[in-house]
């Protein structure tokens, strides 16, 4: 447990950080998971509707030091490959 005010503070901060950076990720995980079912179902025009939201939502964890640049750049170019892929 923290003992000085700065460490109580600091403790405070990092929860709240901890409730943004999961509602970031879990956003991104969702529309992931969204156009990988989809494509799963052979719907490709609707998992190329919801591509830009996934860009959204990859771009802003990125953005937010959620996930690194690479990692986005990663996850987008294999979500992209996987529609193309499927078409």
């Amino acid at each position: 447990m923290p003992i000085t005010s700065s460490a109580k503070k600091a403790l405070r901060a990092s929860k709240n950080k901890k409730v943004y950076n999961t509602r970031r990720k879990d956003a991104m995980g969702d529309t992931i998971k969204n156009i990988k079912k989809l494509v799963a179902e052979k719907k490709v025009k609707e998992a190329e509707a919801i591509m830009s939201a996934a860009y959204k939502a990859i771009d802003k964890a990125s953005k937010a030091h959620v996930i690194h640049k690479n990692t986005a750049s990663r996850k987008k170019s294999r979500l992209a490959k996987l529609v193309n892929k499927a078409k």
